[in-house]
């Protein structure tokens, strides 16, 4: 028997070296982390205080913001950390954590994108009867499918990963606890895991692709039939926002995780996984809601308020 020792700490290697380049890259993620939090857990607090906007859609795009707003930081605090530190080290349990967290919030922002097609979908093909259709049983039951759709597989995802053992290396080449660098420091056997990863992965990207297609190839139908240019335009423009930050996501996704482990590359996978976990989550709220009207007069609305307020106590 060899022997060998079991890893109960592991060491994040993240970017670079370079001490000048750190300080400019924590400055650079303090920033996008500052106004991916300011931006959307100002939407979700915009969502619940706006009459105008309790309706399904703006539901699914509060719940949206706030996961990005967890994503974020369950990701790039630790990676602050991490740039002015010399300790980059992250316990067994506590890179278990991150790993479950940010899968959870990954897959239900998968599942919830979805289920923001199907709504687009349900408002466009009949308007009349969106409000009976999309009732609040069938939104709930959608956004809570979601997230036991990504608590299922980050478990399943992180008891697999963590069920192996570590004793060749601790040093994880990449900025958080991700699949793919463990896998590519365990000492065991992975071929089962990396199938896992492919396959399980794989079928989430193509099922909840799979409804984005068939939910927009519905709403093309009912722009082709539209007499009116105005409400073509309408509708492009509706779901024009949420088509791109779709197609962005899991084109990242799928660069990242459908292929094998033994493919990973150190600069690219983590540039990629950096893009989705941390700059997808800042574009959100300037891709969902400065183009949309309504929340646009919400935001009027609420800074017009304020400065009336300000104003008052200003001349008193």
């Amino acid at each position: 028997m060899k022997n060998e020792t079991e890893v109960n700490t592991f060491v994040l290697k993240g970017f670079t070296d370079n001490h000048e380049l750190q300080v400019i890259l924590f400055f650079l993620f303090l920033t996008i982390y500052l106004f991916t939090v300011t931006g959307n857990l100002g939407l979700v607090v915009l969502v619940i205080g706006d009459s105008r906007l309790h309706n399904p859609m703006y539901y699914f795009l509060s719940v949206l913001s706030f996961l990005d707003a967890c994503y974020s930081s369950v990701i790039t605090p630790k990676m602050l950390v991490d740039f002015i530190s010399k300790n980059k080290d992250i316990s067994f349990l506590g890179c278990a954590t991150q790993m479950f967290l940010g899968i959870t919030f990954g897959i239900t922002e998968s599942f919830l994108l979805a289920a923001m097609a199907y709504d687009r979908y349900v408002a466009i093909y009949n308007p009349l009867l969106y409000s009976a259709n999309m009732s609040p049983r069938v939104y709930v039951s959608l956004i809570t499918a979601s997230y036991v759709g990504g608590i299922a597989h980050a478990t399943l995802h992180t008891v697999a990963t963590f069920s192996l053992s570590f004793c060749a290396s601790n040093e994880i080449r990449h900025v958080f606890c991700d699949i793919p660098p463990l896998l590519a420091i365990s000492c065991s056997d992975t071929k089962i895991n990396q199938l896992l990863l492919i396959y399980d992965v794989g079928s989430v990207e193509i099922f909840t692709i799979l409804i984005v297609l068939i939910s927009y190839g519905f709403i093309l139908l009912v722009i082709l039939r539209m007499r009116s240019a105005e409400g073509r335009r309408k509708v492009f423009f509706t779901c024009g926002s949420h088509l791109t930050g779709v197609s962005i996501y899991h084109g990242t996704i799928l660069f990242t995780y459908v292929r094998p482990s033994s493919s990973f590359f150190w600069g690219h996978d983590v540039i990629m996984s950096i893009f989705y976990t941390v700059v997808i989550p800042m574009l959100n709220p300037i891709i969902y809601s400065l183009r949309n009207k309504d929340v646009k007069e919400a935001m009027k609305k609420v800074f017009g308020r304020n400065q009336f307020i300000n104003k008052v106590h200003f001349q008193h």
